[in-house]
């Protein structure tokens, strides 16, 4: 099973809402709103979402996400 189907099983259903809802945005193009930063020497950005984090890139304008992750230490360990 895909890590970030996974995750938002295990979260609260206030937390799956509130993620799906930022991940529709970033999907749907609507970056306006959003807190997004790039990390430092990659070409990843990250989007914050409480104590979550969303990883993702861009390949050819169209946006995919990487992971989703509780902010601990090894949240960005393996970009």
């Amino acid at each position: 099973m895909d890590k970030i189907k996974k995750l938002l099983q295990k979260v609260s259903a206030l937390d799956r809402v509130r993620l799906l809802e930022i991940v529709g945005k970033l999907l749907k193009n609507d970056v306006a709103t959003l807190n997004i930063i790039k990390i430092k020497n990659t070409d990843f950005l990250r989007l914050r979402c409480g104590r979550f984090r969303i990883i993702f890139h861009q390949e050819n304008k169209q946006i995919i996400v990487d992971s989703i992750k509780l902010r601990n230490e090894n949240t960005y360990k393996d970009l």
